[in-house]
């Protein structure tokens, strides 16, 4: 063995010994994958990835995703052993670790670094959050996406300012969940050379032996997805690894996938069994007796040889501070030939937006008939998409529907033969969507996706993972409640608005007509950390008339007084979203002739209300006014906080029907009438009280 491949080893061995020691420390998960695949990532990192430690979010660096995030260990080693530094929010190098050899032995406790599965902002050096399997996958190919659009839009002659590649490790899990699939389909599709998977074959899952559910060729579907397949037979070779991802860097017109043959738990003598997936820690013996194996000192623990961090200092350490060094070089020149294009870089990395975004925004006049608000939504967006050249998206095949085709010259549409469109072709695949915007919000652009609301269930998991990251992905959901109609229960949402609202951090907001929806389209661009769902409505609302009603600006604060009582002291309350709001303001005008003193809220966002202040919190809802009605289209739950238990809720308790939408709304009480019924019981009822 030569004095490389000694240290080849030793460092390897560091990855396993310190992925062992964590979980035992902290007595929970099992370090079996991160020692089986130990081999895998060192050679990759060490060789092959064009990454910077001491600059971990360098714009043109490869990415590397660990879909299998239970593997956690596998990444914390890397990142502590290649030194990453931690960066701040702002994107300021903060000169510490990202991974501290403490955060290590404090695996998987209270406010380590190290969390049980990696977790995109908390450390630095995970691109992605990962755990949900599949998600991490199909998030790579946002990225991938991004890295191939950004490359078409930006690069120059002499001026490649983008070419990164995103590798993902991912096991049987992930192949097994459907997202995968969605997402391998389309990047096949695609053919997104930059995008590799790294499939960890070991034939094992929580239950035991994978030949319990899972026999298909995976080789064979990939194939037949239009992805190159290589394979190496053993984990442990650097030789054929090595050979694999060149195989990957020679391949045009194809993603590729390494099959690699592991056992987990290797070098763990007698746990290489069907416990090893998920389940306990080795123990201290079986620790001892693998350590042993290696050549270990058997009682030492969390130990890395100087040595090994030389030897990353060496390899990815050098590699990727030349490879940085020579982009921003790169970038100085580039910002004096295309100062515009570079300023534009700068602001999207930085998530500003360009001067004069919001340029060009229409006002709606007052419209008896209106607009539907998918209607309006795109002519906003497609104004906001000129303005903002990196807003980009598409739909789950439904765009004539949602409107959210960008229809301007040049916009086009994004395809294997054009990475420079604008506009996204997500097939009908909405899970893999949603995670494809996170990876593409990971890149820095600013990307939206659009469907029905009913169909955000499939959607909810990767939507959720963009609020648990904090990325401002923009969902566009249209059609969204039983206005729907003839298509009866099986599309008309009705328990999905209260699904999402139930997800912290994320802004839900459903307007009530076109000026709303300019309004709420100005709010979600401005955002830096929140996701949003925008909820349209497939028929026409009524604009307002905003010189007789307030403005609609006063939605960003997610509730306003749209109509109040001339002594702005209402006996009753009328609170309603989207499509609800006009008829709110129809029932107020009836009950104002009939000299009942009413006040209408329009509530487009449950969340922007809760961030503001008691005092106007107060001025809108004020304590005192106990009679109150809400109108929603939608299940009722939830809305007891503001009508509180007495009040009136005009909502669904049940699933919709097939029937057109004005004998829906008669059946179910949407009509002015059942309003104000309501209201005027809700009087008498605060008069008894």
């Amino acid at each position: 063995m030569t004095d490389q491949q000694k240290l080849d080893l030793l460092s390897i061995n560091t990855i396993r010994t310190l992925s062992m020691d964590a979980v035992q420390a902290a007595n929970s998960g099992h370090p079996g994958t991160a020692m089986a695949m130990a081999p895998v990532i060192y050679c990759l990192w060490q060789r092959f990835l064009r990454f910077d430690p001491d600059d971990p979010i360098w714009p043109n660096r490869d990415r590397f995703v660990l879909s299998m995030g239970h593997a956690s260990m596998l990444l914390y080693s890397m990142l502590h052993l290649t030194g990453v530094k931690a960066v701040s929010k702002d994107y300021e190098t903060l000169g510490e670790s990202s991974v501290k050899l403490e955060d290590i032995k404090n695996f998987r406790q209270l406010n380590s670094r190290c969390a049980g599965h990696p977790e995109y902002r908390w450390t630095s050096g995970v691109e992605t959050t990962t755990g949900p399997l599949g998600n991490g996958v199909a998030t790579s190919v946002g990225m991938a996406i991004a890295g191939k659009w950004l490359a078409a839009q930006y690069n120059r002659p002499g001026f490649d300012m983008f070419g990164f590649d995103v590798y993902a490790m991912c096991g049987d899990g992930c192949m097994m969940e459907g997202i995968s699939h969605e997402a391998a389909s389309l990047a096949g599709h695609l053919q997104l050379d930059n995008l590799c998977w790294i499939y960890d074959n070991n034939h094992i899952t929580i239950e035991g032996n994978t030949a319990l559910a899972f026999s298909e060729d995976v080789a064979t579907r990939f194939i037949a997805y239009g992805w190159n397949v290589t394979r190496v037979g053993d984990a442990n070779d650097l030789e054929m690894l090595e050979r694999a991802f060149n195989t990957f860097k020679r391949t045009s017109d194809r993603p590729t996938l390494i099959i690699v043959d592991s056992h987990i738990g290797y070098g763990a003598p007698s746990k290489q069994d069907t416990s090893a997936a998920h389940g306990e820690p080795l123990g201290e013996d079986e620790i001892r007796a693998a350590k042993r194996n290696y050549g270990w000192p058997e009682d030492a623990k969390f130990l890395v040889p100087d040595e090994v961090r030389q030897c990353f200092k060496d390899g990815i350490g050098k590699r990727g501070k030349a490879l940085r060094d020579a982009w921003f070089e790169r970038i100085a020149e580039y910002r004096k030939q295309y100062p515009d294009l570079a300023e534009g870089l700068k602001r999207m990395q930085h998530r500003q937006l360009p001067d004069g975004w919001d340029k060009d925004l229409p006002e709606f006049p007052a419209d008896a008939k209106g607009l539907a608000g998918r209607d309006s939504s795109g002519k906003v967006l497609n104004i906001l998409a000129q303005n903002v050249p990196w807003l980009i998206g598409g739909s789950a095949d439904l765009a004539p529907s949602t409107k959210t085709r960008l229809t301007f010259e040049g916009a086009g549409d994004f395809s294997a033969q054009n990475y420079a469109g604008r506009n996204f072709h997500f097939g009908v695949r909405e899970h893999a969507m949603a995670a494809i915007l996170n990876g593409m919000a990971l890149v820095k652009v600013r990307p939206f996706g659009s469907g029905f609301l009913i169909f955000s269930d499939y959607a909810r998991g990767a939507i959720r993972l963009s609020a648990i990251m904090e990325i401002p992905v923009i969902h566009i959901f249209t059609h969204d409640s039983i206005g729907v109609g003839e298509d009866g229960p099986t599309h008309q949402p009705v328990e999905h608005l209260a699904s999402l609202r139930a997800i912290p951090g994320l802004i839900t907001l459903r307007p009530g007509d076109a000026n709303e929806v300019v309004e709420a389209w100005k709010l979600i661009m401005q955002l830096h950390h929140e996701p949003a769902v925008l909820v349209l409505s497939r028929q026409a609302l009524p604009t307002l008339d905003r010189k007789k009603y307030a403005s609609a600006a006063g939605l960003a604060k997610g509730a306003y007084v749209l109509a109040d009582a001339k002594d702005g002291k209402p006996d009753v309350i009328l609170i309603g979203t989207g499509s609800e709001v006009s008829l709110c303001v129809d029932a107020y005008e009836k009950l104002t002739q009939e000299g009942i003193k009413a006040r209408v809220v329009s509530m487009p966002s449950w969340e922007l209300f809760e961030l503001q202040d008691e005092s106007y919190k107060e001025s809108v809802l004020p304590r005192s006014v106990k009679a109150r009605v809400s109108v929603e289209q939608a299940s009722t739950f939830g809305w007891e906080r503001y009508t509180g238990t007495t009040g009136r809720r005009i909502g669904m308790h049940t699933f919709g029907a097939s029937a057109p939408l004005k004998e829906l709304q008669k059946k179910f009480g949407f009509t002015p009438e059942k309003v104000i019924e309501a209201a005027k019981e809700q009087i008498e009822l605060a008069k008894k009280s």
